[in-house]
C-alpha cells in the first residue's frame, strides 16, 4: 500500500478542520520512516536521523545526479518503481519572496542483499534545500552557472526481517519464532548489520568527499570517479 496514501488517510481529519495546506504538508514531513508501514517487530534500525549539511556554492543538479548514480551502482532502487531509476517518492518546490527556492525531496530506496531473501535493506534520504539561488563562478577561464545555498541530507537505514512475516501468519510457527531467530538467524543478522553499516559509512564518506567536507579516515583513499562540483569559499581552487 502506498505510504502517502496511508498518511493522507491518517490526516483526513486535519483537512476537515480547515488546517492550511502548509501545516498539512508539515505533518507529512514529521512521519517517521521508512515509507512503508512495517511492524516494529520486523524492523531493525541501523541509523535514524544521521545528517550531512553543506552551506556554500555547489552544482545542485550535478550532486543530485551523481548521488543517484552512486546508489544505483550499489544496487539501491525505488521499491514502488520495482527497483527502477525513479527515486523520488515526494518532491516539493517553493519560491521565496527574495526569489530564492526551497526544495523538499524524499528518496525511499530498498535493496535485497545478495545470498538471502530473508531480509530487505531500506535507505531513506530526505533532501532539505534552503535559500537556493543561481550564481556564476569562473573556473579555468570558463564561466559556470551553479547554485548557492544550504543543503541538508537526513538519512535513515533499516533492515526488515522478511522471514518473520511467515511466522506471524501461522499460529503454530509464531510459537517458535523467537527460538528460530536466536538459533538460526542471529549470526546472519549480525553479519548483515555490519555489512549495511559499513556501506552506509562509505556513502557518507562519498557525500562528504563530494562536498569537500573534512573527513576522518583510517585509510588512504583514491580519487573519486565523481568529480566534485562543490566550491566552498574557504578552499582555494
Amino acid at each position: 500500500m502506498d505510504f502517502l496514501s496511508n498518511v493522507e488517510e491518517k490526516f483526513e481529519v486535519l483537512k476537515n478542520w480547515n488546517i492550511s495546506t502548509k501545516l498539512y504538508i508539515h505533518f507529512l514531513f514529521i512521519i517517521r520512516m521508512p515509507r512503508r508501514l512495517i511492524p516494529k517487530s520486523r524492523l531493525i534500525t541501523i541509523l535514524d536521523g544521521a545528517r550531512v549539511k553543506y552551506k556554500d556554492i555547489f552544482d545542485l543538479k550535478q550532486f543530485y545526479d551523481d548521488l543517484h548514480e552512486y546508489l544505483q551502482e550499489h544496487d539501491w532502487g525505488s521499491e514502488e518503481m520495482g527497483g527502477g531509476e525513479q527515486f523520488e517518492t515526494y518532491y516539493d518546490e517553493r519560491v521565496n519572496e527574495s526569489g530564492s527556492k526551497e526544495f523538499r525531496i524524499w528518496w525511499r530506496l530498498t535493496k535485497v542483499p545478495k545470498g538471502t531473501a530473508a531480509m530487505t535493506y531500506h535507505l531513506d534520504i530526505t533532501f532539505k534545500c534552503l535559500a537556493i539561488s543561481d550564481t556564476e563562478i569562473v573556473r579555468e577561464g570558463q564561466k559556470m552557472k551553479v547554485q548557492k545555498g544550504e543543503m541538508e541530507l537526513t538519512v535513515g537505514v533499516y533492515i526488515e526481517e522478511n522471514y518473520k512475516e511467515g511466522f506471524d501468519k501461522s499460529p503454530v510457527l509464531s510459537l517458535v519464532k523467537n527460538l528460530f531467530t536466536k538459533r538460526v538467524y542471529k549470526s546472519i543478522m549480525n553479519q548483515r548489520k555490519k555489512e549495511v553499516y559499513q556501506e552506509t559509512y562509505a556513502m557518507f564518506n562519498w557525500i562528504k568527499q563530494w562536498f569537500k567536507l573534512k573527513r576522518y579516515l583510517p585509510y588512504e583513499e583514491t580519487k573519486s570517479f565523481f568529480p566534485s562540483t562543490a566550491y566552498p569559499s574557504h578552499l582555494k581552487e
